[in-house]
């Protein structure tokens, strides 16, 4: 079995840098490669690729802007190893990785995994605050951490591993983003292939982003869902909606105000006050944990507005997704 590792990047030249130090020092005894895919970037890290080439093998690619799904799929089409582990640039690998991903995969072959991410000290805390968004089993976020399904789950492609035949039989990702990443699992188990969670794969996602880009990537997050939905309706599941239910829920909570009745407030009151607590015992913060219960309203928030519009649009109105939010489409 040998290893390519599929990195697409935009105009990201610092976080590859921190990318390949993490992978020159991993303690995988076994050759793998990697496949770096640039994206059209106006400000490319072929420099900082060259910096490394003596201490990885690693294969350099420019192509013309067509997004992160279809650059994951170039760099697999050329590499040369008959397993891929997908990486975003942002991330940052544990020396024990590879050691890890082989470990599971000789004990219980699957032909694509996914892994959970987590954050080091150095994160901002910021950073942090959206790391415990994203990955909590109090959030939406659960996914990201490790808490679903181990057996049916749905790999993120920041952190994701699939077999050369599962790629040729499935074409790999398509043009929609976000929401590639479950949308490739679902074809892939159409097809007869197993998605299995590798809990101790895991990777530090170093997200470069602030609050404003975090409300759209949310939002975007629930705007992918009814439309995924639409193309597979036998794999809807009722906690899609809990975000959308979570902000009416407020709003509804606000309105039984006006008849003296406040228990619905006082119940997400103490859910927001379980956030601050458990984030700030989680990162031995009262700032952090402040700085997640924002977060925690903006995943919510983002995401809950973005279903509910989605929902109308594709699901009650019948409106073609392509039609209705073209920019979640890339054109190949």
């Amino acid at each position: 079995m040998i290893f390519s590792l599929i990195i697409p990047v935009y105009n990201r030249p610092d976080e590859v840098d921190e990318l390949l130090e993490s992978l020159s020092k991993s303690d995988y005894n076994e050759a793998f490669e990697i496949v770096l895919v640039e994206d059209g970037s106006s400000i490319p890290c072929r420099d900082v690729v060259m910096n490394y080439q003596g201490k990885l093998n690693i294969s350099y690619y420019f192509k013309e802007n067509s997004g992160p799904g279809d650059s994951r799929n170039f760099g697999m089409q050329r590499a040369r190893g008959d397993y891929f582990i997908i990486f975003d640039s942002d991330c940052i690998i544990p020396s024990q990785y590879l050691t890890e991903v082989r470990k599971e995969l000789d004990a219980n072959y699957v032909d694509c995994f996914g892994g959970p991410d987590k954050a080091l000290d150095s994160f901002s805390d910021i950073q942090k605050a959206i790391n415990f968004a994203m990955t909590s089993f109090l959030t939406t976020g659960g996914i990201r951490g490790g808490s679903e399904k181990i057996n049916k789950f749905q790999p993120r492609s920041f952190n994701m591993g699939i077999s050369k035949k599962a790629f040729e039989a499935s074409k790999g990702f398509g043009n929609i983003h976000p929401g590639e990443d479950p949308d490739l699992s679902i074809r892939l188990w159409n097809l007869g292939f197993e998605t299995r969670l590798f809990k101790e794969a895991y990777v530090y996602h170093k997200r470069r982003i602030d609050w404003e880009k975090f409300s759209i990537q949310v939002n975007k997050f629930g705007i992918a869902r009814p439309i995924l939905n639409s193309w597979y309706p036998e794999h809807n599941k009722l906690t899609f909606f809990f975000p959308t239910f979570f902000i009416l829920g407020l709003l509804l909570a606000f309105l039984l105000l006006i008849f003296n009745i406040d228990i619905l407030l006082q119940l997400y009151f103490v859910y927001f006050v379980i956030i601050f607590l458990t984030a700030s015992v989680q990162n031995k913060s009262i700032k952090i944990g402040y700085l997640s219960v924002i977060a925690v309203w903006k995943q919510f928030y983002g995401y809950g507005t973005g279903f509910l519009k989605s929902y109308v649009k594709v699901i009650l109105l019948k409106k073609k997704p392509q039609e209705a939010f073209p920019r979640m489409f890339f054109k190949l």
